[in-house]
């Protein structure tokens, strides 16, 4: 059974999405307070985790960085009031997955959670994919860059995965944004420049292979 954590300090918010969640057979915990919702998503080996972004003791985005510091791996959605494209940004750039604004439907968030779950299921058979000297385990999320374990989000991943199984290819950012997300942030393609960015920060700072196509999008060489 899935694990759901939700991080959020309106109880009424709380209770509706835990509700919801258990009656899709998703196992729930909650927690109003953001100091304490980070231990626990440490200990709790989470699938995912709702993250409200004004929570007391923590803020949604200081938390967020924290558990990928830890190198924790739940698919993170943040939750939010604020329909400001700084503050979806920046939820990105700490580690963020996804990304809902209130109020949202149940049934979106519901789709958006099972497409973040069906990203986070780890195969049985070891699996893995080579670029130059970039190693991506399937089975873990892991990569390494000779032979040094590069931590990376689940969508940074994603993104470099399917980077290297197109290369060569000119891939838009619409293109990206389809293929990885499953739906486009009305027309707001800098999510997919903000996750090229910490990927090339993290492997490829000289942009030895992630390669910027002028008026397209991106492409491995």
């Amino acid at each position: 059974m899935p694990k759901i954590f939700i991080i959020e300090d309106e109880v009424s918010i709380s209770k509706m999405l835990a509700y919801d969640l258990r009656q899709l057979a998703y196992e729930v915990d909650t927690e109003i307070d953001g100091m304490k919702g980070y231990k626990r998503a440490l200990e709790g080996n989470y699938d995912v985790i709702l993250l409200d972004v004004m929570l007391p003791s923590l803020n949604g985005l200081e938390l967020c960085k924290k558990l990928r510091d830890a190198d924790n791996h739940a698919y993170i959605i943040m939750l939010t009031a604020m329909d400001d494209e700084y503050n979806k940004v920046e939820g990105f750039e700490v580690g963020a997955d996804d990304y809902v604004t209130k109020p949202f439907s149940p049934r979106e968030l519901a789709a958006r959670i099972k497409a973040g779950l069906r990203r986070n299921i780890k195969s049985d058979v070891k699996k893995q994919l080579t670029y130059e000297d970039i190693l991506l385990n399937l089975d873990s999320y892991e990569v390494y860059k000779s032979d040094e374990k590069i931590n990376v989000t689940l969508k940074e991943f994603e993104l470099l995965e399917y980077l290297i199984n197109h290369r060569g290819s000119a891939l838009s950012r619409e293109q990206l944004l389809t293929k990885l997300w499953g739906y486009s942030y009305d027309g707001d393609t800098r999510v997919v420049d903000v996750h090229i960015f910490k990927l090339r920060e993290k492997l490829d700072p000289a942009q030895k292979y992630i390669k910027t196509v002028r008026g397209i999008g991106y492409k491995i060489v």
